[in-house]
């Protein structure tokens, strides 16, 4: 009877599926095509907001939401060395890196949205505006770093009397 009873019950558990081995789609994979994602999962539309215009109040937006932001990892200056990395924090690339400067401006709105690394998505936290009011900012801020002689000469003569 015991051996019966030992028998059904291992033919019920190896009837069992296994859990993990299901279709089903990573939750931090890359977007993925409707060829690769399991039946029954709806595709989520999201389309990428245009730049808007560039101007100062943008800039100063960005400024704002960039110190509320990011300089707890990135710093002011945007070299990395935030108090978050002072504390032993693996350090982001600076923004003055040569790769960071080629960069296009929607890589930066890109990282925020989505990551990168060891930095989590701000999509939740931050509006796709103000994520472009970053991008701006970062961009300016990266000016400032990189400002030639010549640069600072010609800024100075444009705003002029």
């Amino acid at each position: 009877m015991i051996r019966a009873i030992a028998v059904i019950a291992l033919c019920v558990l190896s009837a069992c599926s296994d859990m993990s081995n299901q279709p089903k789609q990573r939750s931090y994979s890359p977007l993925v095509g409707p060829a690769q994602t399991p039946p029954g999962i709806v595709a989520f539309l999201y389309r990428k907001p245009n730049a808007p215009p560039l101007t100062l109040a943008l800039i100063e937006r960005g400024q704002q939401r960039y110190r509320i932001f990011c300089t707890p990892c990135h710093s002011e200056l945007g070299n990395g060395q935030g108090m978050i990395v002072q504390r032993g924090f693996p350090a982001p690339p600076s923004y003055d890196s040569e790769r960071l400067l080629q960069a296009p401006t929607r890589h930066f709105v890109d990282v925020i949205a989505q990551g990168h690394g060891a930095m989590y998505s701000y999509a939740a936290r931050v509006p796709p505006a103000d994520q472009w009011a970053i991008a701006a900012y970062i961009r300016a801020l990266q000016k400032s770093q990189n400002a030639s002689a010549t640069d600072l000469a010609a800024a100075k003569a444009e705003t002029a009397p």
